[in-house]
């Protein structure tokens, strides 16, 4: 990406052929939050994502303090504070959808945390609830593969983007599209826990002429905490040995990473909304 100074005038440009003599500290930091982001790693973990959200809202805190300076304020058309004004608000769409997907998949899995410690029904009605969670996780899929096919045409956008648009206004095009990629990631993390979308086909073939013990250990740790929740249900409702102690830390760690979910994109929207109110105000004066 070519990197942005601010010169003696406090104007923003994209650098030519010589080295900035003094960049921003404010624009080094962005940078920076935007190529962490980039090189970040691609597996679909919990602590990875987790990680995104973070330096998605230090990204984003960073873009707010970019917006206060007054050569931006300048440097910025009404028509352009218009379009990233718009691309704020897909962006809280995109993760209030996300935050709503968390929730359903909280209650659904409260609701079996509770019946497990009740223990009673006997064996029929507890494949009754688990038939309703599972039932409920299917309609999460659903819900966030149509948000993902959304988030693919949203992409596409981007890359059609003019690559000579002015510099302010394509960098924070650019946060904008890394959010938009991070938001895929995430979605991706609940709808697809074993990661099947994202091998490659050299990696299938690969686990295919790997003797079947390491196979199979490299394949389990390939699911994440929804995966194994519904592996685990899906053994115990088809008489498979898994213990039900096992299960019931499957499903601790379920609900401590969906809240940890659930924290980081809340301060990720307020982020957003902040800088959202920093678009307003640059309008407005």
């Amino acid at each position: 990406m070519a990197a942005i100074e601010l010169n003696t005038k406090c104007s923003i440009h994209i650098r030519c052929n010589s080295l900035p003599s003094a960049p921003h500290p404010i624009v080094s930091q962005f940078e920076e939050h935007l190529d962490r982001l980039k090189s970040s790693e691609e597996a679909l973990s919990s602590s990875t994502i987790s990680h995104k959200l973070s330096a998605l809202q230090d990204l984003h805190d960073c873009t707010d303090k970019l917006l206060q300076l007054s050569c931006a304020k300048q440097a910025l058309a009404r028509d352009h504070c218009n379009e990233l004004l718009e691309g704020s608000l897909m962006l809280l769409d995109i993760f209030s959808i996300a935050k709503d997907i968390l929730l359903q998949s909280k209650e659904s899995l409260m609701e079996l945390e509770s019946f497990v410690r009740r223990r009673r029904g006997g064996e029929i009605a507890f494949t009754v609830e688990v038939g309703k969670y599972l039932a409920s996780r299917k309609k999460v899929k659903k819900a966030t593969q149509k948000s993902l096919r959304n988030l693919k045409a949203t992409k596409n956008e981007f890359s059609k983007a003019d690559k000579e648009t002015f510099s302010l206004i394509g960098i924070l095009k650019e946060a904008e599209a890394i959010t938009v990629s991070s938001s895929q990631s995430l979605l991706m993390f609940i709808s697809d826990p074993n990661g099947q979308s994202r091998q490659s086909k050299f990696l299938i073939i690969s686990k295919l002429m790997q003797p079947k013990r390491v196979a199979c250990n490299s394949e389990k740790s390939d699911i994440n905490e929804f995966g194994k929740v519904d592996a685990t249900l899906n053994s115990l409702i088809s008489h498979k040995s898994s213990p039900v102690e096992n299960f019931r830390k499957d499903m601790e760690n379920l609900e401590m990473c969906i809240q940890d979910l659930e924290d980081r994109i809340e301060s990720l929207s307020r982020q957003l909304i902040r800088t959202r109110v920093s678009l307003l105000n640059i309008i407005n004066n």
